[in-house]
């Protein structure tokens, strides 16, 4: 699988495609001005305690204040509270915890009024952004991630990664970082790990330990609220946690972003710091590589798959719909071998629509029905497969006995949304069309199902004046392009009573071909 990304930088933002195999998976979009992201640590100060939610909330300098619940405090809550006040204190004079001495852990089923109280300082990180009227989300359980190994302080704990499937390689890692592990901190050994030497996770070790020796520093005699140590930026963290050999190319069209990466890549790997190419040309660098367009037609309620089955996607607050459609172009031989057909189509396009749209919580899937149990599990576990690449947290379910997958998904971030309707000028802005960009690729697909479907007839595509301009211009044009790929002529013609985006198909004997 080759992977891409592309970066565009703009004074107020910068934009990610991560594209696998010319397809866009993901898109991510970091404003230059947020002053906080997931992972980073602060000192903050509790300013509520509502016993009723059983969690408080923190100001961490946020115009809304950041909400902790007793269950992401971790077991270790008193431990890391006393250390927070000993470092500001200037009692604990080193980052290293191997005189410290522990606080018992808190109750899993105790109250937040019994172990916090208001105005204290305490130590948290970003769990989640903020999402829609909520703010953020903060955890005690400090950890601070590498590109092989994740560093938790105040555990003792060695974890391995499922993905590594090894139980030899297994084995092989837990011992290795048992040997260099520090006191009073636990390690989790990431995918990423496979294969390496001690020497590259003991590398790695010495910066996370710096890292949280920067946290240490900053606590002393610090006033809350007050950020202690900052994640990597969008693009730079992408690539700690996703890098690997199918990376083929990395195009950033802003010079500083371009300079950062490369300096980044080659501290982290630098086999690969030559895959990292400065954009220069006059087009934006989405436009340049196609991922524009990819945007404009995986985005908004429907999506619509090669075979001409479709995708209708809805959101409320408590949930997202997903209902698969076969389309009237897509018929096989019976009922079921076309549900299957489109349904495992849809599961393709589903895995990386969650994915692109970053959609969390409760995912429902109407897929259409069958009635065969052997084409129900392939399904599902076509599914659960596909699902492997996406890196957030997920649960796959099997049909239920409605036809309905049930699909949970980390919640981390906002969902993307990008409204990509196209205001209609020939009805005076009354109303909106689909992206106009994609119009030549409907009547592609369009003119691929007819000609199947009806080898030996002349064919005649009827179009708005402005579209007609479009596909004949050039040279070659869509027309002569058409005749070259399948030795067939297409006749174009005007007609300045259509709408920008109708078209129509016509036979020889002039009667229009409907599809739906």
């Amino acid at each position: 699988m080759d992977k891409e990304l592309i970066v565009q930088g703009t004074p107020t933002r910068v934009e990610i495609a991560l594209v696998e195999d010319q397809k866009l998976v993901e898109l991510h979009q970091q404003k230059t001005t947020t002053n906080f992201s997931v992972g980073d640590i602060f000192m903050g100060k509790i300013k509520k305690i509502m016993p009723s939610l059983n969690a408080v909330f923190v100001d961490i300098g946020h115009r809304k204040d950041a909400f902790l619940h007793y269950t992401d405090m971790g077991p270790k809550l008193r431990t890391v509270m006393k250390y927070t006040e000993d470092s500001i204190e200037g009692r604990q004079q080193t980052a290293l915890l191997e005189n410290f001495a522990f606080e018992p852990e808190i109750l899993k089923s105790g109250k937040v009024d019994q172990v916090l109280k208001k105005n204290e300082s305490i130590l948290i990180q970003i769990l989640k952004e903020p999402i829609s009227t909520k703010g953020p989300r903060l955890s005690c359980e400090i950890t601070i991630p590498g590109r092989f190994i994740v560093l938790t302080p105040f555990s003792n704990t060695i974890a391995v990664s499922k993905k590594v499937s090894s139980p030899d390689e297994r084995k092989r890692l837990q011992v290795l970082v048992e040997s260099i592990r520090p006191k009073n901190f636990g390690i989790i050994v990431r995918t990423a790990a496979e294969g390496k030497k001690v020497a590259d996770l003991h590398e790695e070790l010495k910066e996370l330990l710096d890292k949280w020796s920067q946290v240490h520093k900053q606590l002393y005699k610090r006033q809350q609220p007050n950020k202690l140590l900052s994640e990597l930026d969008k693009t730079s963290s992408i690539l700690r946690d996703m890098l690997n050999d199918d990376f083929t190319s990395i195009i950033v069209n802003d010079k500083e972003i371009h300079d950062n990466i490369h300096d980044y890549l080659r501290s982290i790997a630098p086999a690969k710091k030559d895959i990292v190419n400065y954009y220069k040309g006059k087009k934006p660098v989405f436009d340049a590589y196609g991922v524009t367009r990819q945007i404009k037609s995986s985005f908004g309620k429907t999506a619509t798959l090669p075979s001409g089955a479709y995708l209708v996607l809805e959101s409320t607050e408590a949930m997202h719909v997903i209902d698969v459609n076969s389309g009237p172009k897509m018929q096989r031989k019976d009922q079921e071998s076309t549900a299957i057909a489109v349904n495992l189509e849809a599961a393709e396009e589903i895995a990386r629509q969650l994915r692109l749209r970053d959609i969390g919580g409760l995912i429902v899937v109407d897929f259409i029905d069958m009635r065969s149990q052997d084409n129900k599990t392939e399904l599902m576990r076509r599914m659960r497969e596909l699902m492997k690449r996406d890196s957030a947290q997920h649960t796959v379910l099997p049909l239920s006995k409605f036809g309905l997958m049930q699909i949970t998904r980390q919640r981390v971030r906002p969902e993307v949304k990008i409204d990509t309707a196209e205001v209609c000028h020939t009805c005076n802005g009354t109303g909106k069309v689909n992206p106009t960009i994609l119009l030549t690729d409907d009547i592609l697909r369009d003119l691929e199902y007819i000609e199947q479907s009806r080898p030996k007839t002349n064919l005649q595509l009827e179009v708005h004046p402005y579209i007609y301009a479009f596909l004949k211009q050039g040279f070659p044009n869509f027309q002569m392009k058409h005749w070259l790929k399948k030795q067939r002529w297409l006749r174009i013609s005007a007609n300045n009573d259509f709408a920008l985006n109708e078209y129509k198909f016509y036979d020889k004997n002039k009667d229009e071909i409907r599809l739906y």
